[in-house]
């Protein structure tokens, strides 16, 4: 549960200009999850999450790291957390996903910027990835079998 509300968070402080904790929470409810102030306190730190200038001039919450690998390894874990099964037809892949999950993996797969995706459009269990070709739709599969492999 709380690697679906760590990536549920992510997905919202970049859909969304989210200044305080309670917005936070308040969105987090409204998305089906049960948290207190002191879980969204915890989960802030441990994404460690900064606030930065938004758009409107307001401070915001961000998801700021030192290293595009720390970065690699959250976008893994959404992923892994989140695969349940994929299969492909021509250069489509779709990707089956525990409810809830499949904007947030569709989101990892998009930043992961696998060679020979075009892009993924999610609804709340099932990703639809298109890919450039049938050949690189193969590739591309083999790449999350990987990818969801290396959680064993």
């Amino acid at each position: 549960m709380k690697a679906k509300r760590h990536a549920k968070i992510i997905e919202l402080i970049r859909q969304y200009e989210i200044e305080t904790q309670e917005e936070l929470a308040q969105r987090l409810i409204e998305a089906g999850f049960n948290v207190t102030q002191a879980t969204i306190s915890r989960d802030i730190r441990e994404l460690k999450l900064s606030k930065v200038a938004g758009h409107n001039g307001r401070s915001k919450y961000a998801a700021l790291t030192g290293s595009e690998n720390t970065n690699a390894n959250k976008y893994t874990r959404v992923l892994q957390d989140g695969f349940v099964s994929r299969s492909m037809a021509t250069n489509l892949i779709v990707i089956k996903t525990v409810s809830g999950m499949a904007m947030a993996v569709a989101a990892a797969l998009d930043a992961m910027d696998i060679p020979g995706m075009v892009g993924c459009i999610a609804g709340d269990d099932t990703i639809f990835c298109a890919i450039y070709s049938e050949a690189q739709a193969q590739e591309v599969m083999e790449i999350i079998d990987r990818v969801v492999a290396q959680k064993m």
